[in-house]
């Protein structure tokens, strides 16, 4: 049996992983879906980066002296890669599922052509909104499971977009394994491609879209008992 605790990316609750969940609880594990703060039923909540990384740490320490995967999907790896270090010996494993990973002293909107992201924050009261239906196209989700992204998301919270990360060691020094969705292309962040050739990290590639608790939760659910077990 292993703990999981699982880490949905931006706009989403701890709803996102409800199917994977199930799979992983009928495989024998403890799951844990975590809603960050200022999202979903903890709107309303002030966040900053700080705020979500601890919000990570404070679930595990909630949990018990206990070994823990966490799992990070796309924003959200950037919170969970800083928690996994902050944890200690009760990480068993860090799992990115096509995410970001931290940088010390970068934010998420560090590295990439983000002033789109930025302009569209200052434009609402501080939050990125949710996209419309379209921006989830050619992704694997069938019109119904686009539907459910839409409807359940909320507007993210800007600041944990544009705070800085704060990194103690080297990722790379955590056993860790990147999940890499292909039709959300196959270039690996910068930030994932030099740990992975450390030997602590494992890459495991999904033919599927951005959003796999959605489009292929079973084999999403299969991968992590995987790392998990070794098996």
């Amino acid at each position: 049996m292993t703990r999981f605790v699982l880490v949905a990316g931006a706009r989403l609750g701890a709803w996102a992983w409800d199917e994977v969940a199930a799979e992983l609880r009928a495989a024998g594990h403890e799951v844990h879906p975590l809603t960050l703060s200022g999202l979903a039923e903890k709107q309303g909540v002030p966040a900053g980066q700080r705020t979500h990384v601890q919000d990570i740490v404070e679930e595990v320490e909630r949990l018990g002296p206990c070994d823990v995967v966490l799992v990070g999907h796309s924003y959200s790896g950037v919170p969970v890669g800083q928690a996994a270090e902050r944890i200690g010996d009760r990480l068993a494993r860090v799992v990115f599922v096509d995410a970001d990973v931290p940088v010390d002293g970068a934010s998420f909107l560090s590295g990439w052509p983000s002033d789109h992201v930025r302009q569209a924050i200052d434009a609402n009261d501080g939050f990125w909104p949710v996209p419309k239906a379209d921006a989830y196209a050619g992704q694997d989700l069938t019109d119904e499971q686009i539907d459910r992204i839409v409807a359940g998301s909320t507007p993210h919270p800007g600041a944990t977009l544009t705070e800085p990360a704060v990194l103690e060691r080297p990722l790379a020094e955590l056993p860790a394994t990147y999940v890499k969705c292909l039709l959300d292309g196959d270039e690996l962040p910068p930030a994932a491609a030099e740990p992975l050739k450390s030997g602590n990290w494992e890459l495991v590639t999904m033919d599927t879209g951005h959003w796999p608790m959605f489009s292929r939760p079973r084999e999403l659910a299969r991968i992590l008992h995987a790392s998990a077990t070794g098996s």
